[in-house]
């Protein structure tokens, strides 16, 4: 499953570090935002598919037989 082995704490330090550098300090929490708002949007629509893909209600009360 993992080519290069699993990844220990000393690998996802030298990853975020590197994304620090690319990127900046300042600009890190407005790229977790955006990564947020991508990650709601995309659960959003996905919400709306499986909407789509049931088959509708009925809603109307049985007809009562008196």
């Amino acid at each position: 499953m993992f080519v290069f082995g699993p990844l220990g704490l000393p690998e996802l330090l030298v990853i975020v570090l590197i994304i620090v550098i690319i990127f900046g300090a300042r600009r890190l929490p407005e790229l977790g935002k955006s990564l947020g708002e991508g990650i709601k949007n995309f659960k959003k629509s996905i919400g709306v598919k499986e909407e789509e893909s049931k088959p509708p209600e009925d809603k109307t009360p049985p007809a009562s037989k008196e």
